[in-house]
């Protein structure tokens, strides 16, 4: 109930206040992002030029996220705003678009990406996947994207933002390089990645992973008793040698799956925690999205050999 106060409360904020509020020529551009990759993207491309304030934190669950009385301030007071969209933010996307009607710029980065190429999804309102962030390709078109709308937002410093993106896709072009060398250390009839909730599938499509998660797309639903009783099956079958805790998932789940495998006479390890949802704590190489990305893929081709 509280949480759909404050929703009602930012909504009457941006229909009934002007937003176009009048910024002095050398003040910096407010920008507001919702997830962790988000906010270490736009900061890449708008370093010192911007002023950028993320909503959520390391660890924190954007489909469960519940907007707090200090997001009300922020998000009045952004320039603009940058959210993924196709519903991983759950009811905050309803806010923005709503925001976007009444004057104040919201920009949805999973317009970046073709609908024909994205992954078909029951779980969300949008009918496809939001984890787009595991795809590097589609990371590099949301670069691009999110670089035009900087430019447009403040283009005096065009050039600023244009430099800082001509750097950050060579670094993902970089990434992604080595991030397939790494994978192709693993034999294919190894690659079954098995986590907490299915937030791996991109990845799995990009590096010919079958990819199992126990909660299906979106922490909101629950595995139940014959969830647990399935996979385990399955990975005795298919002779797994370690399943994936997630940082921004509680690990009971996987560990009654440990437990429901084990029960059958079949060892399967947990084989270390993955990012999904967000990154990592600050001051560690995973705060970052290519940091994020390094540490996965050596976790996950470590324990899987």
């Amino acid at each position: 109930m509280k949480k759909y106060i404050l929703l009602v409360s930012i909504l009457c904020i941006f229909t009934h206040c002007k937003t176009d509020k009048k910024k002095d020529k050398n003040e910096k551009l407010n920008v507001v992002t919702t997830t962790t990759m988000l906010t270490d993207l736009v900061k890449n491309i708008g370093g010192d030029a911007i002023t950028i304030q993320g909503l959520m934190g390391s660890g924190v669950d954007p489909h469960l996220y519940k907007a707090s009385e200090g997001d009300v301030s922020k998000l009045f007071y952004a320039d603009i705003i940058f959210y993924g969209g196709l519903h991983l933010e759950g009811k905050l996307v309803e806010v923005f678009k709503k925001m976007e009607h009444s004057g104040k710029k919201t920009v949805e980065t999973a317009k970046a990406i073709n609908p024909k190429e994205l992954l078909g999804s029951d779980y969300f309102a949008s009918n496809y996947d939001p984890h787009i962030w595991f795809n590097i390709s589609f990371w590099k078109s949301i670069t691009n994207y999110v670089t035009k709308e900087l430019i447009k937002a403040d283009p005096k410093n065009a050039s600023v933002f244009k430099a800082n993106c001509k750097i950050y896709l060579a670094k993902l072009s970089s990434l992604e390089t080595n991030i397939k060398n790494t994978i192709e250390t693993l034999p294919k009839e190894k690659r079954i990645l098995v986590t907490a909730h299915d937030a791996f599938n991109y990845f799995g499509q990009a590096y010919d992973f079958e990819v199992v998660g126990l909660q299906g797309l979106s922490t909101a639903t629950e595995a139940g008793v014959q969830d647990v009783q399935k996979l385990a099956k399955f990975i005795i079958e298919k002779k797994v040698k370690a399943i994936f805790v997630e940082s921004s998932v509680p690990k009971r789940t996987i560990e009654a799956l440990q437990a429901s495998v084990q029960s059958k006479g079949h060892n399967v390890a947990i084989g270390g925690t993955l990012y999904s949802d967000a990154l990592g704590n600050k001051g560690t190489k995973e705060e970052e999205y290519i940091g994020m990305f390094y540490y996965n893929v050596n976790t996950i081709v470590n324990a899987l050999k």
